[in-house]
């Protein structure tokens, strides 16, 4: 059965960490889709705009995972959303994974209490968000069961392997990697 990923994406979303999330997840043949808050155009904090398949309040509970890209003010944006906390919480209730990268961990999953009693990492000094339930490891990707977290922008390909090594398989991962020539 084809594992399928939804990536949430927020006005000032960081385009590196969504863009490479999608691509390699798709090259790994995950389902993507790509939801918005509000409008189907969003712009990333460098002005890049994507198109979303849908928007969030049209999103079915049937994903394997949830991805969320960091930056300002697309963290904070991500966090203002109730639609965002709802799904976050009935996939953790469910043991869905739940991937954050940047400054997400610390914006929109800590102040949820999906890190709690977790191992996590997020972009450098946002980890002051974590409350003290919240071990901070400094590694590029964190996986502490069903969530997984990463730094930010250059570890968004390390990110995106994992995601695909979590969901499908380290041997697909291997051969994504290999075909893209990453380390």
């Amino acid at each position: 059965m084809r594992k399928k990923a939804l990536i949430v994406l927020a006005e000032g979303f960081e385009e590196i960490e969504a863009i490479t999330t999608i691509d390699i997840l798709r090259r790994g043949g995950i389902e993507v889709t790509i939801a918005s808050l509000k409008e189907k155009h969003v712009k990333g904090s460098r002005n890049i705009e994507v198109i979303a398949d849908t928007t969030i309040d049209r999103i079915a509970l049937d994903y394997d995972a949830i991805i969320l890209p960091g930056a300002m003010p697309g963290a904070e944006n991500l966090s203002a959303s109730k639609e965002v906390s709802s799904l976050i919480i009935e996939m953790n209730n469910k043991k869905k994974i739940i991937a954050a990268i940047c400054a997400t961990p610390a914006i929109v999953l800590a102040p949820l209490g999906i890190l709690d009693n977790k191992t996590a990492t997020c972009y450098p000094s946002m980890e002051t968000n974590f409350n003290n339930r919240t071990t901070h490891k400094e590694d590029g990707v964190v996986i502490d069961g069903n969530i997984i977290t990463s730094r930010g922008p250059a570890t968004a390909m390390e990110f995106a392997f994992t995601l695909v090594k979590v969901l499908s398989g380290e041997r697909l991962a291997s051969l994504i990697k290999s075909a893209t020539l990453a380390s």
